[in-house]
């Protein structure tokens, strides 16, 4: 049956539907719809998603959330939940945000921990804007390990950055349902306002999506987020795919890495390690290569620059024996014409 989940010999599962073309993550077919899949005996799904600003983990996430029934946690609505409800976690982040102070990693791992004892958050979760450093990722391994509810798949969707700062210049929410929306997306013409709220409110823009700020915010992914790459990479669960084109086949190619079965993605985790070892030693052979050759040229500068000496040295010298020469003969005739004049006398 088309687009049904199906379960292979070794307990994973693949997309009947799913049909990528050759020539890497992002050449898949244009599909009008991504095939839906029963939720019935999915295999647990705890899931986070890394990306710079702009490259698309809210959109994902929604969708995700859509077709398996998983929670999507974010730590900025966890923070404004306990605030409005005035938990204790709530609380202490209040007091830390209003003496200007950012919000210490506890008390957001302490809201996390909270969340994922709920009932929907049993069958997995996906973690969108969290970890953000090292120490979050440490953390956090450590707090699921406590939970017995370790990771299964960390995605990084890769998108250039000028196609970021095209995306965050472009991006609306909802200032109801918080759905996310691209003018550069959107059908020419079409009205910016929300399409699921039933009052359909105008979308709005928030502050720090504009081309100023996008600068500073991916410097910040850059030197922050981005070493998390190499912390799950090590641990097998790292998957990159290109977030560009279409979301809808996007979503399909994140629908079928987060739903390969462990060894595959264990495979495909080694397999990627390799090329980005042997990519590492290519460099380090090229750099090599290159300060060898610059290490020569500038040996053969200073050889040359010792020839140019040796023969000012010897110029010099042939003109201090010609000089002694010159002098020698004048003193020949002059000592030579003394003695004729002596002898005429």
């Amino acid at each position: 049956m088309r687009g049904a989940a199906v379960r292979d010999l070794r307990g994973g599962f693949f997309m009947s539907g799913f049909r990528p073309m050759e020539g890497g993550l992002t050449g898949l077919k244009r599909i009008g719809t991504v095939p839906r899949r029963s939720t019935n005996n999915i295999h647990l799904m705890r899931i986070v998603l890394l990306g710079a600003p702009g490259s698309g983990k809210g959109t994902q996430s929604q969708r995700l959330v859509q077709r398996f029934g998983i929670p999507q946690i974010s730590t900025g609505d966890l923070l404004r939940s306990a605030v409005a409800r005035g938990t204790p976690l709530g609380v202490a982040a209040k007091d830390a945000m209003q003496a200007g102070k950012l919000v210490d990693d506890s008390i957001v791992l302490g809201m996390i921990r909270e969340r994922l004892s709920a009932a929907d958050a049993t069958s997995g979760f996906i973690l969108d804007g969290f970890p953000r450093n090292l120490a979050q990722a440490r953390a956090l391994d450590e707090m699921l390990t406590q939970l017995g509810k370790p990771l299964t798949a960390v995605v990084q969707l890769d998108v250039p950055y000028a196609e970021l700062t095209r995306r965050i210049a472009g991006r609306r929410t909802c200032p109801v349902c918080k759905t996310v929306y691209n003018i550069y997306s959107m059908p020419l013409g079409a009205e910016l306002r929300c399409t699921n709220c039933s009052d359909h409110p105008v979308l709005v823009q928030r502050p720090d999506d504009n081309e100023e700020t996008v600068v500073e915010r991916l410097k910040v992914y850059e030197s922050q987020t981005r070493p998390l790459l190499d912390y799950y990479g090590k641990q097998g669960l790292l998957q990159s795919i290109d977030a560009q084109g279409d979301v809808d086949d996007i979503t399909a190619l994140l629908v079928h890495v987060v739903t390969a079965p462990p060894v595959i993605r264990l495979a495909v985790a080694r397999k990627a390690r390799k090329k980005a070892v042997a990519r590492k030693v290519a460099v380090r052979r090229l750099t090599a290569v290159k300060r060898s050759a610059v290490k020569g040229k500038a040996v053969r500068k200073v050889l040359k620059r010792k020839a140019v000496k040796r023969k000012a040295v010897k110029r010099v010298v042939k003109r201090k024996v010609v000089k002694t020469l010159v002098k020698r003969k004048l003193v020949k005739r002059k000592v030579a014409g003394k003695k004729k004049a002596t002898r005429k006398r």
